[in-house]
């Protein structure tokens, strides 16, 4: 073979091998990058098989990333409206005495798609007019169908020719300590304001209802509330109602760490008898209970300090 025939074989073969090692380092070189890419957005499913908006059918399997409350908070948004409580009526005068309109701001949940709101009772107790800003800027005015004392909830109704955005009741029993859920109403009468926190803390009694027959079984979370989220909601990652948000322990008169909500179980139960009703309906134990301490269990002899004290009997 000739020098210069078998010199540019060599050439040729070492410019294949090459080609073929560059390509193989290339592909190797792309492969944690397409990796982190498809790892950084898991995804999960959430299933609604019930209309959600304007009457139409919720798609099915939603990829929904676990890490972003914005499916939620869309949905959320949406449904939660401003409520401006009027107190008063007419026009003031020296000569007429009448008292002069006072307006309080606060939130509510549509909670059906025919315009059952749900709020606090403290935001309408005591108004002469309620009307109802949507998220869209639509005005209703709202009927008052009853409120419950015992929880601090009211039930309004508005009128509309639309199938209106509402939120679908979340299981309040099943959240967790430490899951992430979101807090949506008009704080300081900025509409649709949207905070996240964790659950830090269930059944929590806070002595705020004076009722003597008032259940306190607070959700506690670090989500931001301040004056005007009254009425609004407690949502999952999924955009399901698990709370009405009520109360905040604070001495500056804005937040300070500690949130409080309604159950969504609870809330249900209210409004379900207000609209069948006019008042929520419940059992009386007749009974006053209070939890064992370690002194009743040193007494008593007991194993362990489950279980309650009874006090007296009605």
């Amino acid at each position: 073979m000739k020098p210069f025939l078998k010199q540019n074989i060599i050439i040729f073969l070492v410019a294949i091998c090459s080609a073929f090692i560059g390509a193989y380092l290339a592909l190797q070189l792309q492969k944690p990058a397409q990796i982190v890419l498809n790892n950084e957005i898991p995804a999960q499913f959430s299933n609604y098989s019930e209309s959600l908006f304007n009457g139409n059918v919720a798609q099915k399997n939603l990829n929904i990333p676990s890490n972003s409350f914005v499916f939620a908070a869309k949905k959320a948004t949406n449904a939660v409206v401003n409520i401006k409580s009027l107190f008063g009526g007419g026009d003031f005068s020296f000569w007429t005495h009448n008292t002069p309109i006072s307006i309080s701001n606060g939130s509510g949940v549509l909670v059906s798609p025919d315009g059952y709101i749900v709020t606090n009772r403290h935001v309408v107790n005591g108004s002469s007019e309620i009307e109802i800003t949507m998220n869209d800027k639509s005005t209703y005015k709202a009927d008052l169908v009853g409120t419950d004392a015992t929880t601090d909830i009211a039930l309004l109704k508005i009128n509309s020719k639309l199938q209106l955005p509402f939120l679908f009741f979340g299981n309040s029993d099943s959240i967790q300590l430490g899951e992430w859920v979101m807090a949506v109403g008009n704080p300081f009468n900025l509409e649709s304001t949207v905070t996240a926190g964790i659950v830090s803390a269930k059944g929590r009694s806070i002595n705020i209802l004076e009722d003597a027959y008032a259940i306190e079984s607070f959700i506690q979370t670090d989500a931001v509330v301040n004056p005007g989220n009254s009425g609004g909601a407690l949502v999952n990652g999924k955009g399901d109602l698990i709370g009405i948000n009520t109360a905040i322990i604070t001495k500056s008169g804005k937040y300070e760490g500690y949130s409080f909500s309604i159950p969504s179980n609870l809330v249900l139960k209210t409004i379900q008898d207000l609209k069948k009703y006019g008042f929520a309906q419940r059992a009386i134990l007749g009974a006053k209970i209070d939890n064992l301490n370690p002194m009743d269990v040193e007494i008593n002899h007991l194993e362990n300090s489950n279980g309650v004290v009874i006090l007296s009997v009605a």
